[in-house]
């Protein structure tokens, strides 16, 4: 596996761990059974495609990485203080959809820089982004 689709993959799996979880934290703040569902079927679905680039990178002898410890502590505390003066479903749907966001400017970044990637893993990182943008679409009726 050449570096370009081994970083891209790599980024791939830590963009679906970062997401499931920062959903599994705002679900412990989620009141409403219908949005409750909706972010169990992202958390699977993210799972999903977390484990399709991990096996990816396991076949070819690499390991996946996990998220650095700065940025997931930033985004825990951040969330836990935004939700802890406001839980109702808007600001979940807000909070959500700005992680969903920051994804998808995440994995565009590091598509068009690894750029040399297989197409395998340009089709992994497409189907993530579009997960994000589904997920963004479903939130909307709850703002």
């Amino acid at each position: 596996m050449d570096e370009q689709t081994r970083k891209l993959l790599e980024e791939c799996s830590i963009g679906c761990k970062m997401a499931v979880s920062s959903l599994k934290q705002i679900s412990e703040y989620i009141k409403d059974s219908n949005l409750m569902k909706l972010v169990e079927d992202y958390i699977s679905r993210h799972k999903e495609l977390e484990d399709e680039a991990v096996s990816t990178l396991a076949d070819s002898g690499n390991d996946a990485k996990d998220p650095g410890a700065v940025s997931s502590a930033f985004a825990w505390f951040t969330t836990e203080v935004k939700l802890t003066f406001n839980n109702d479903n808007s600001q979940i749907a807000k909070l959500l959809m700005n992680g969903c966001n920051m994804g998808i400017k995440t994995l565009g970044e590091r598509m068009n820089t690894l750029n040399q990637a297989d197409k395998n893993a340009h089709a992994l990182a497409q189907k993530i982004i579009k997960t994000e943008q589904n997920l963004m679409k479903e939130l909307q009726p709850y703002l």
